[in-house]
């Protein structure tokens, strides 16, 4: 499943992305008018291969959820058992992350992909569980490369599903206590910054436990022997196992499925940061098919932008996860994609354009 999605993968149609270009310019404003939203408006036409490009509506959020190993280090305050409240507390409706998507009229679906803990069944929990967490990636490998590959199929799979019931935008989520460790691991090991540049605090840490996290991402750098993982996809699925999460995995098999169907996928913060920085090293034509939706407090974050290459839409100062960024964003993406169908041209409405 991972090597066809692959396979289907296609880069932004270049015709596509040259009549948005041109219809931009004829829609009844001063070129250029619409800053950002002209961009989002054109990448969404290349990567539907059409213009204007399909509206992104109805969105579906998938809250990915797993525990980590290195929580045993003492890198957050939080306990681990918090990462299954949290999971319970999406599925009663009672986050953040459901009240933005009750606004945005997005649906929401919780995956385990490894809580430390077996979950009751409920109507909007979808089982992918993996293990009970992944080990200590500052002493080895997080994980085997196979319970990689099968994270990522498990994020194919919900992307698959979503757009099967008819989900035209797909909104990256995550839950787990201690995944900002991983995911500066990550980001370091993809974009070669420092893991002083890169490491946060994540939900709220003191220095001393700062001090200690920026440690124990060095170590598990260096015990796992992880250096440029954007060189191949085989490093990239290789430095995923070592020092990622299966929320991570996840996520990256998320966006490539999005991608090879393609189905434009909004990225929250840090966690799909770093998950954004596996899927391009697998395939760079996947980035086509993403928007940034915001930019979060996490330096590591603002590390995986630049490296991508993607602008955010939002600026917050958000640092909460669980999709809360991607989700304000989605109304924006709307608004861009809208203005391609409903605005007049010119011509049409007869009005006069500038002259040069």
């Amino acid at each position: 499943m991972f090597a066809e999605t692959l396979a289907e993968i296609r880069p932004a149609d270049r015709v596509a992305l040259a009549e948005a270009r041109a219809h931009q310019d004829r829609l009844t404003k001063p070129r250029g008018s619409l800053g950002v939203l002209e961009e989002v408006a054109v990448r969404l036409a290349g990567a539907a291969g059409v213009s204007p490009p399909p509206m992104p509506e109805p969105a579906a959020l998938a809250i990915f959820a797993a525990d980590h190993g290195v929580h045993a280090r003492g890198v957050s305050p939080w306990p681990q058992e918090v990462t299954v409240q949290m999971v319970a507390n999406f599925l009663a409706g009672g986050a953040v992350a459901n009240a933005f998507a009750a606004q945005a009229g997005a649906s929401v679906t919780v995956v385990d992909v490894g809580v430390a803990a077996d979950l009751p069944e409920a109507p909007d929990l979808v089982d992918h569980k993996i293990a009970y967490g992944t080990a200590d990636l500052s002493q080895g490998p997080a994980m085997t490369v196979d319970q990689a590959v099968q994270a990522l199929e498990a994020g194919i799979v919900v992307a698959r599903d979503l757009v099967a019931k008819g989900a035209r935008c797909l909104i990256t989520g995550d839950m787990g206590i201690a995944n900002t460790t991983a995911s500066a691991a990550l980001v370091s090991a993809f974009t070669g910054r420092d893991p002083a540049e890169v490491t946060g605090r994540g939900t709220g840490i003191d220095d001393k436990t700062y001090e200690l996290k920026v440690g124990i991402v060095r170590a598990a750098l260096r015990t796992n022997a992880v250096t440029d993982a954007s060189s191949s996809p085989s490093e990239a699925l290789r430095a995923l196992a070592a020092v990622g999460g299966f929320e991570h995995a996840a996520i990256a098999g998320f966006i490539l499925a999005g991608a090879a169907q393609r189905v434009p996928v909004i990225l929250d913060g840090v966690i799909a940061g770093a998950a954004a920085l596996v899927a391009a090293a697998l395939d760079p034509a996947a980035l086509d098919h993403c928007v940034a939706g915001h930019r979060s407090a996490e330096p590591g974050h603002a590390a995986a932008l630049a490296h991508l290459g993607l602008r955010p839409l939002v600026e917050l100062e958000l640092r909460l996860g669980e999709g809360t960024g991607g989700l304000l964003a989605h109304p924006m993406v709307c608004a861009a994609v809208r203005v391609m169908h409903d605005v007049a041209t010119f011509d049409s409405a007869g009005v006069t354009e500038k002259t040069v």
